[in-house]
Order: C-alpha cells, then sequence, then structure tokens
C-alpha cells in the first residue's frame, strides 16, 4: 500500500489513535529527550520549574544580547522562543512580559556595541509594536508595570536612528498613549 509523500498532522493522529497508555509515554519520552526545545515546551506547558518564561529568556539573551559579543545575534532565533512560548502556553501576560524583554534586552545590548543593520531595527519596531499589542490587550491592572517599561524603551529610541524613535512614538500615540518627551 502506497502512503503519502509528505505525512501531516490526520496521518499522526490516526497512528497515535493505536497507542496505549504507555506507549505514548514511551513517545513523549522520546520526544523529551530528543531536543532541549522539547522539554522546554513541556515543562512550560505542564507548569514545571518555578518560572516557565525563564527558558525564553535565556534563548531571547543568547540571540539578541549575548554575554560575548564575539558570538553572532540572530533575531530570527530570538523571535522563536516568543513563538515557542506562544504554543506552549499562549498566556497573554507571558507574551506581553517576553516581547516587552526582547525590546529591553536589545537596548541592553546596544549599550554595549552599535549593529548596523536595518533589518535589526525593522525587527524592534515590529516586536515593540507587537509587545504595545500584547499589553494593552491585558485587563487595566496588570499594563501599568509594562507600560512603564516599554515607556523607558520608547524613550531610549529616541536615540537610535533608523526612523525608530518615530516609529515607537507613532505607535504609542495610536495606543492613545501620551508620549512624555
Amino acid at each position: 500500500m502506497a502512503t503519502k509523500a509528505t505525512p501531516g498532522w490526520g496521518d499522526v493522529k490516526t497512528k497515535l489513535a493505536a497507542f496505549d497508555r504507555v506507549g505514548l509515554l514511551a513517545l513523549v519520552q522520546n520526544l523529551y529527550a530528543a531536543s532541549t526545545d522539547n522539554k522546554i515546551f513541556l515543562h512550560a506547558r505542564l507548569g514545571l520549574g518555578d518560572d516557565p518564561l525563564e527558558p525564553y529568556k535565556d534563548v531571547i539573551i543568547r540571540w539578541i544580547n549575548p554575554p560575548d559579543f564575539r558570538n553572532p545575534i540572530s533575531v530570527a532565533k530570538a523571535k522563536k522562543a516568543i513563538s515557542d512560548d506562544k504554543k506552549a502556553l499562549g498566556q497573554p501576560e507571558g507574551l506581553a512580559e517576553l516581547t516587552v524583554f526582547y525590546c529591553e534586552e536589545v537596548f541592553d545590548f546596544l549599550a554595549g556595541c552599535y549593529i548596523d543593520a536595518e533589518g535589526f531595527y525593522d525587527a524592534l519596531m515590529r516586536m515593540f509594536k507587537q509587545a504595545l499589542e500584547y499589553v494593552l490587550a491585558l485587563p487595566a491592572a496588570q499594563q501599568t508595570a509594562f507600560l512603564v517599561r516599554l515607556d523607558r524603551v520608547r524613550q531610549l529610541g529616541q536615540e537610535l536612528g533608523w526612523g525608530v524613535g518615530g516609529d515607537f512614538n507613532h505607535f504609542w500615540s495610536t495606543a492613545g498613549l501620551a508620549c512624555g518627551r
């Protein structure tokens, strides 16, 4: 019997239906052992550890603000941490925390060196906008601390080129927030 060239989720789901509890646990154990990403995902999804966001923050630091400046940076890999958290937990407060944290880490990185790459700053502007959207979707009582942090990021953005400050101010004012400076 011929099988499809590229199996999909439906094929996997059909095969999984035949597993018993022990077989399914063994499969999950194998996936857990197969990669760090799988471990992080399962820890977050199952609420294991003190801070389920910590591994995602570590990834953001590793790829946006590496401790050793000789290590490469990767916007895509840092953003993947936020996407992975969204798949694992998808909690609005966690997404707000990670997107604001990403923006803060960019400025921590820029405090030590300069990068001349338009894509890096474009990604920062998109992340700032996304962070603002996540924060404003939270209940009002949870927004304040995040908005204070984002306003600090907005103010730091005024010192950069690439139109960062202007875009930050535009997103801020479009959200109905007053620019303090």
